[in-house]
């Protein structure tokens, strides 16, 4: 049992706010080639020489898919009130078009299903960067036709589960597809080509754009929107150069993704400097991306530090890095939601994903992550300032549930409150776990304790 801080009763958030923990599919299900699921994009990545760092792959992960019964009655012992995962495309439609697999869908109506059981909310994700590979083929997100393709996905997938789940995202981190899967190569497809970054962006927002409308004409219960990775941007001093830089670097990766979805347009600095020349924009495409949204997803995990200088300055990190090497900045947490409440007409916003990388090693059969749960105190601290500035922030999802395949970094970072042992698959819960637990029962219990103290002045 970790010991609660002094000050952590403090944090208090809405009675009626969502505490959850968040996964993806292809980073925990494995199963990847039973039941008629398809490969993905990732598959093949994965399987291919020198891009991952330890030479691992996601065909077993965690086998969530065989184990997501013991994962739901851990999830509901963390005290949590909900769960955000995502859908595999190939698991439910394995080419990404065409003939739907029924023992796919069977899956999630399994998963649903175990978490009504325990009164957990679901809140699905439609694409966490795993595209069907026969998509792929195609051309994958250059080719237009793979927007239509996702509508109709995200069609079927709201018809059969929108009156079983609290919400439907869109897309996880568009930003992260474009730029890491088709700009840089570090994350499949394996492209690095800025031009191809570009276009792959525009496509995915209208696929986003194109979803909402399919999935609006379902009309299913469940709220809709988006989650988009973002940041700050901070000069490294107050030289023009740097603020320039720094101006630039929110324009291209928060406003590029805020200002489509909400204005219609893309900020013009960063069209200046993107590599657009062979930008595609179809006459009504801003028509179609600019759709009415539920509720915007966040995730937040650091700052950008922006210098000119050659090699460029680095952040002091006062408060210091995770496993990844990401500076702990929580006030930028505070900074960004700010920023986008004076710049754009926000629906409700989830924090949906915000956690930290540690070399967790289990001690005498226990897993002392404190720096973590210092992490996660601090954030929350940084979301309760803006909270009380009166900005709708309805919830906050750590990620992630489990250790599990961190991409290009294979099973070699560790984000999860619950440590897995890759070797036997046994799930332990860390300090932060506990902690966390506990967090969220001190919450609600100064909820319930609120009428009777009030009554007593």
């Amino acid at each position: 049992m970790t010991t609660m801080h002094n000050d952590d009763i403090d944090i208090n958030f809405p009675a009626t706010f969502t505490w959850g923990v968040a996964t993806s599919a292809y980073q925990i299900e494995g199963a990847a080639t039973i039941d008629g699921r398809g490969p993905s994009i990732w598959d093949t990545f994965s399987h291919t020489d020198g891009k991952i760092i330890d030479g691992s792959n996601g065909d077993v992960a965690c086998d969530h898919y065989h184990r997501y019964a013991e994962d739901v009655e851990l999830i509901a012992n963390l005290g949590v009130n909900a769960y955000r995962f995502s859908m595999s495309w190939s698991r439910v439609q394995p080419t990404g078009s065409g003939a739907w697999n029924e023992a796919g869908f069977a899956f999630y109506a399994r998963l649903l299903d175990a978490l009504a059981a325990k009164g957990l909310d679901a809140h699905l994700t439609l694409y966490h960067w795993d595209l069907p590979q026969a998509l792929q083929d195609e051309g994958g997100w250059l080719n237009r036709a793979t927007c239509y393709h996702f509508a109709a996905y995200a069609a079927e997938v709201a018809r059969r589960f929108g009156h079983k789940v609290a919400s439907i995202a869109t897309h996880n981190e568009p930003w992260c597809t474009a730029v890491l899967g088709h700009g840089t190569g570090q994350f499949a497809p394996g492209m690095a080509d800025p031009a191809a970054a570009v276009q792959v962006s525009h496509h995915l927002l209208l696929s986003h754009g194109l979803a909402m409308q399919a999935m609006r004409a379902v009309n299913p219960p469940a709220k809709l929107g988006i989650v988009l990775n973002q940041w700050t941007a901070t000069p490294a001093t107050d030289s023009a150069q740097d603020r320039e830089l720094a101006e630039l670097e929110y324009a291209r990766s928060v406003q590029w993704y805020m200002d489509a979805i909400f204005k219609g347009r893309y900020p013009a600095l960063a069209l200046k400097h993107a590599d657009a020349s062979a930008l595609s924009i179809f006459e009504n495409d801003f028509i179609d991306i600019k759709q009415p949204i539920d509720f915007l997803g966040v995730n937040y995990y650091t700052r950008a530090f922006m210098s000119a200088e050659t090699p460029p300055r680095k952040p002091e990190c006062k408060l210091g890095v995770n496993d990844m090497g990401w500076e702990t900045y929580p006030q930028g947490l505070t900074e960004l939601l700010v920023g986008l409440h004076r710049e754009y007409r926000l629906p409700p916003v989830y924090i949906t994903e915000n956690g930290m990388a540690v070399a967790d090693k289990p001690v005498g059969g226990k897993i002392h992550d404190e720096a973590r749960i210092e992490y996660v105190r601090l954030h929350l601290d940084a979301l309760r300032a803006v909270i009380a500035q009166g900005i709708d922030v309805r919830g906050y999802f750590y990620w992630s549930l489990m250790d599990n395949f961190e991409w290009n970094s294979g099973y070699a970072k560790r984000f999860g409150m619950l440590y897995v042992d890759y070797a036997t698959q046994q799930r332990s819960f860390k300090d932060s776990a506990l902690w966390y637990r506990d967090f969220i029962a001190a919450q609600r219990a100064a909820h319930a304790d609120a009428p009777a103290l009030a009554g007593e002045h």
